[in-house]
């Protein structure tokens, strides 16, 4: 009898184990099990905030796991239907005037290994939905969005990052993650966005209201935004929770216009951050509280806000450190 209920207790407690890491969304890579690389992946923790709602953002997590060395792979793995995991193992490149577009089918999973990267090379996401991109450094995409999300749904991008450089005038690269064309449950998280002009944007045009109003929900949490010119994010009609992100010398941070309304807390502006919350045409309206906005301004109509998802928030004193330690590609 002792024996069998040591059997029993011992069961027990790896189907729990079990249960535990399978709700990790970051999936185990091809051949590796050692500890410290699952103790990392966890730590990225489970998905939040808008990408957590709608039924949640699971990814190819229910699919088989392949990995990508080149850009060949990459783009015939993204663009097969079902889930799937794919990792992106080395330097993926493409040396072309223009930058290369690959683009994303519903249901999948990219994530880089430890120093991954696509260096003129963007993903697209155009109507699709339950996708996951983590862990990747994507650079200098010439021409167009270096993460390009329009028309989709339950979306998490996280611990990215993303970036070009400011020699080329303001519209040699286009944006860094933009998000346009009613998009709705999207996740920025942990990414870290630096050395760029126009960075991120949340509806793409002004005339396009008929389209986008009541739609574009996403949070951006976690964020670190270095080095850049505009748009942090840049927000037309839809709705937006910008929490504990960290603004390092940047022009014009969150621009809230066209009648879109945002949940602004515990954010720090640094730097020579100039505009860290406006409108630049009066109609957008922000709910800001614990903000630090050091030098920058914080000129914008107030509202009312509350998110429908559980979250937690970080002081604006630990917001720094923390953020500066935790977003990138670092996985």
């Amino acid at each position: 009898m002792l024996f069998s209920s040591l059997v029993k207790s011992l069961t027990l407690a790896l189907l729990a184990t079990k249960s535990v890491v399978s709700a990790i969304p970051i999936a185990s890579q091809d051949g590796d099990n050692d500890s410290s690389s699952l103790t990392k992946r966890a730590s990225a923790g489970s998905v939040f905030g808008y990408a957590s709602l709608n039924g949640g953002t699971t990814g190819g997590a229910s699919g088989k796991s392949v990995t990508a060395t080149s850009l060949k792979e990459l783009e015939s793995y993204c663009a097969q239907s079902g889930a799937l995991t794919i990792y992106v193992s080395g330097s993926i490149s493409s040396s072309g005037s223009s930058g290369y577009t690959v683009k994303v089918a519903s249901d999948k999973s990219i994530i880089g290994k430890s120093g991954a990267s696509l260096t003129n090379v963007g993903l697209s996401l155009d109507g699709v939905s339950n996708v996951i991109i983590q862990n990747l450094s994507i650079s200098k995409v010439i021409g167009t969005d270096a993460v390009r999300v329009q028309k989709s749904k339950n979306i998490w991008l996280d611990h990215l990052d993303v970036s070009s450089d400011q020699n080329h005038g303001k519209d040699y690269y286009d944006g860094l993650i933009d998000i346009t064309h009613a998009c709705d449950y999207v996740t920025v998280s942990y990414v870290h966005f630096h050395d760029h002009e126009k960075t991120s944007l949340v509806g793409h045009s002004d005339t396009n209201g008929s389209e986008d109003t009541g739609h574009l929900t996403v949070t951006f949490a976690y964020n670190f935004w270095e080095n850049l010119n505009s748009r942090g994010p840049s927000l037309r009609f839809g709705t937006s929770h910008i929490y504990n992100n960290y603004y390092d010398n940047m022009g014009d941070c969150i621009n809230v216009r066209k009648g879109a309304k945002a949940l602004v807390e515990n954010n720090v502006f640094a730097g020579s951050s100039s505009k860290g919350l406006y409108s630049v045409d009066g109609t957008g309206k922000a709910q800001a509280s614990g903000n630090d906005f050091g030098k920058a301004s914080d000129s914008i109509g107030s509202t009312t806000l509350s998110m429908k998802y559980k979250y937690s928030l970080k002081n604006a004193g630990d917001v720094a450190s923390y953020v500066k330690s935790n977003a990138g590609a670092i996985l």
